[in-house]
């Protein structure tokens, strides 16, 4: 559980953040600041000729499933909860654009006024030409998360792995949070994920990556400069991937 891990060498991968990454540390909403310091991050990944794809959820706006506990229509809810994501990819791409980074945003819900539909070949097309594309709106239907759209976008794009940045430096045997005893993976296979629940992502997601042989790299992209610590084999994270 605790030996070093080396990552193989990538050519195209999808990283996947969680909306509450991008409250920063607000309780709500969107720090541009921090929204400043991640595409500086992802700027960082793609000037070492990486071609780079993102998911990134809506939680720091809405949450479908939240609105759903509390008495929304669950499908409802969950395209509230797309217009969250495609809000954050707006975000995101303005910040990359500030950086001199092209950028474009596709999302499973058609807003032509705003971003691209969501078209597999002309988003091979953006990544050829150098551009970071950003998608939407998870996969355009209730019921399926964000972590879903990301599995199916990495698989869709034929990405060499799926990198989740997370507020946690990997995956645990237990809540690192609430169990001080709780140990991180290094590497761990998909089948003992979903056995165990380890809720690294949602039970589809995790077998759509295995179903593919898309590696899930799990890491904290809430500290500084760690993303390319990870890309070089350095930084701490934890592998999901088919069992040796």
């Amino acid at each position: 559980m605790t030996s070093a891990t080396t990552l193989p060498a990538f050519k195209r991968i999808l990283l996947k953040l969680s909306g509450e990454v991008l409250m920063g540390n607000q309780s709500y909403g969107i720090d541009t600041d921090f929204v400043a310091s991640l595409a500086a991050e992802v700027k960082a990944a793609k000037d070492t000729g990486l071609e780079l794809c993102l998911v990134i959820g809506g939680g720091n706006i809405f949450r479908g499933m939240a609105g759903a506990a509390k008495g929304m229509d669950r499908a409802q809810a969950d395209y509230m909860g797309m217009l969250a994501t495609i809000m954050n990819a707006l975000a995101m791409q303005s910040a990359l654009e500030k950086l001199g980074v092209d950028t474009r945003v596709q999302s499973a819900i058609q807003m032509d006024a705003v971003c691209e539909p969501v078209i597999r070949r002309r988003a091979e097309r953006h990544l050829q030409k150098g551009r970071v594309v950003i998608f939407a709106a998870g996969v355009g239907a209730p019921y399926f998360t964000t972590d879903s759209g990301a599995a199916l976008r990495a698989a869709e794009m034929r990405c060499d792995a799926l990198f989740k940045g997370t507020s946690v430096d990997g995956v645990y045997n237990a809540d690192p949070k609430k169990d001080p005893a709780a140990r991180r993976y290094d590497t761990i296979d998909y089948d003992t994920v979903l056995a165990a629940n380890l809720q690294v992502m949602d039970a589809s997601a995790v077998a759509l990556c295995r179903d593919n042989a898309i590696p899930i790299v799990v890491f904290s992209i809430r500290e500084q400069g760690n993303l390319a610590q990870v890309l070089a084999g350095r930084g701490t994270q934890t592998i999901v991937k088919k069992e040796c």
